[in-house]
């Protein structure tokens, strides 16, 4: 549902940066979209699908009315800002439910669709930020920052965002209009996770699924199985119906996983011996240590189950390339 003042333009998923110095690249902040209409009523933060969110970040509104302006429409990423600079989902999603947390809330800002009266979403997107930047200022500190970009190399911005473990980066056709709804002229491309996890339990597939809902998996700690979460995407019907009757054959009666899962629907999957083993891709770890966004990719025979450790989070990512020892 579109807001009737925020209407936000979207990014296509891509599988690499575009190239060429026709595109503007930024991080990708892992946060939650949102709109700040300024206006003779006040200042509104405004959610992707048009709701008001004012009340879920009152410190966010209460930094924008500090700007110098009565009216204007910015476009922007709500995040969580750990220690090491990366922003996180879960801590967010903490913060909107009302849990305290002493991680800064930031609204990063990245265009500015009107300014004092003046519509600015027909402008070239490279002279809309160049105003941002002088309406929020240069400086990285305080709730309201100003989202900063390279021009070309977004494959140097996209290695380095690999590198250090950050979510991705969005690019932008530098010359462009604003477009509200999806549009090939941002594209965003994610920073993705792999990791090899034994497979504890299946669910039974629901609507036109077939074989298999999602499969249970997890990690070993010492002679534990954790539970590290569901994957449920990236199989096709006839490998599903293959998988399913071959975990079938591996049915047990009490969940492998240390400690049991009693409650949730997980508490009513078929549990399997835990000799399987699947390669998953996902884009981080969340706090209560599930895995977010997973995906299967394949089945895997080459590693034994019991040395499969908990596979690492971004910031292990990070600190393994830079040559420190897995955690």
């Amino acid at each position: 549902m579109a807001h009737a003042e925020y209407n936000p333009q979207l990014a296509t998923l891509g599988s690499e940066p575009p190239s060429g110095d026709r595109w503007l690249h930024e991080i990708k902040y892992d946060g939650y979209r949102i709109g700040c209409v300024i206006d003779k009523k006040g200042v509104r933060l405004i959610s992707r699908n048009g709701k008001d969110w004012t009340h879920v970040f009152p410190s966010i509104a209460e930094a924008a009315k500090k700007l110098k302006t009565r009216d204007a429409i910015i476009d922007g990423e709500v995040a969580m800002v750990m220690e090491d600079g990366r922003t996180s989902f879960a801590a967010l999603q903490q913060a909107a439910a009302g849990t305290a947390s002493h991680t800064p809330l930031v609204y990063f800002v990245f265009d500015l669709l009107r300014l004092n009266g003046e519509r600015l979403d027909q402008l070239p997107l490279e002279e809309r930020k160049r105003r941002l930047r002088a309406l929020v200022g240069a400086k990285q500190t305080g709730r309201v920052r100003y989202a900063e970009h390279i021009l070309g190399e977004g494959e140097k911005l996209f290695e380095h965002a690999t590198t250090i473990g950050l979510e991705g980066i969005i690019s932008k056709r530098r010359d462009l209009p604003y477009e509200p709804g999806r549009s090939d002229s941002w594209r965003k491309s994610k920073v993705i996770q792999r990791g090899v996890f034994v497979i504890g339990g299946v669910t039974d597939p629901e609507g036109s699924r077939v074989g298999l809902g999602a499969l249970l998996v997890g990690y070993c700690d010492e002679s534990r199985l954790i539970f590290a979460g569901r994957v449920g995407t990236g199989f096709s019907h006839a490998f599903a119906v293959e998988l399913r009757e071959r975990l079938d054959k591996l049915a047990q009666k009490h969940c492998p996983f240390d400690p049991p899962i009693v409650k949730g629907p997980e508490r009513l999957a078929h549990w399997v011996k835990p000799v399987l083993m699947c390669e998953a891709t996902y884009t981080e770890w969340t706090n209560d240590g599930r895995l977010r966004h997973p995906v299967f990719v394949k089945l895997r025979k080459d590693v034994p189950s019991s040395s499969l450790s908990r596979p690492p989070g971004p910031v292990q990512a990070a600190r393994r390339t830079a040559g420190s020892p897995r955690r």
